[in-house]
């Protein structure tokens, strides 16, 4: 079983500490402005910071969830793949956002895309198990036929 979850596994962890290192960030930000919680206004270098890390955050659950579906029921390498690239353009975000609020878009409008490569995969792969287990269709054998 767990070769079948242990890329998965490792991206969750990256992703996990990519989390952390922008939540540090904020606190770092917070003490270079003297901003202190639960404050969440302040000069506008800080308030990008502070945005960013929100933002992931929010993006967080969706990104988690949709990575081990896509990985269990479609496929791990991509999954995975897919995930490593998600994480990737998350932090290209942060970094932009962090810099100008108008370099954040192109790394959101990516990261975006991925997760949407991710929800098809997962959909397509849960789609298929489906027609397997309860119609007894195996797609994969139909379209090699």
């Amino acid at each position: 079983m767990l070769d079948q979850i242990h890329l998965l596994a490792a991206v969750t962890v990256l992703g996990v500490l990519e989390q952390a290192y922008f939540f540090l960030q904020v606190i770092y930000a917070r003490r270079v402005f003297g901003i202190s919680p639960p404050k969440i206004s302040g000069p506008p270098e800080f308030e990008r910071i502070f945005r960013a890390q929100v933002n992931s955050s929010e993006y967080f659950p969706i990104f988690l969830a949709l990575l081990w579906q896509a990985g269990l029921f479609f496929h791990q390498g991509l999954a995975a793949a897919l995930g490593l690239l998600y994480l990737y353009t998350r932090y290209h975000y942060f970094v932009g956002y962090r810099a100008s609020s108008s370099e954040r878009l192109a790394p959101i409008y990516f990261s975006a895309g991925v997760l949407w490569i991710l929800l098809a995969a997962s959909a397509l792969g849960i789609l298929c198990f489906f027609l397997s287990h309860y119609m007894g269709l195996n797609v994969l054998q139909l379209l090699t036929a």
